[in-house]
């Protein structure tokens, strides 16, 4: 059964960092794109970052690149989202979500991924 379990999120200062775990079941995270999205109160739903299955080709959204990094642990099938410099702009439910497809990659975007965990809360705040 294909599972994604969310966590890392909290309560962090304007400028703080937070790193996000997005655990892998059912499934090897390498073979497969791998997105965080978020999700901001009133929002819809965006994508933030992808690492491609395979040779790991990463994007990221504009608002968050040079402050956000996506990784993979392959060993772990975790993939990962440091943030840094966070700003309240950035506050939100985080979702992970995954392309089914094996050795599917993050150039079709993030329509192709299925978002399958709970989310983790993050709140940017003072």
């Amino acid at each position: 059964q294909v599972q994604l379990v969310e966590s890392g999120g909290g309560l962090v200062q304007p400028g703080g960092s937070l790193k996000l775990s997005c655990a892998a079941s059912g499934f090897i995270a390498d073979h497969h794109a791998i997105g965080w999205f978020r999700q901001a109160p009133g929002k819809e739903r965006e994508g933030v970052s992808c690492i491609s299955g395979g040779d790991g080709t990463i994007s990221y959204e504009d608002s968050v690149k040079g402050r956000f990094t996506i990784s993979r642990d392959n060993a772990k099938n975790t993939v990962y989202l440091q943030m840094n410099s966070l700003r309240p702009e950035d506050m939100g439910v985080y979702y992970c979500g995954v392309d089914l497809i094996i050795g599917s990659s993050c150039l079709g975007g993030y329509r192709s991924l299925e978002v399958r965990g709970q989310g983790t809360k993050v709140t940017v705040s003072s």
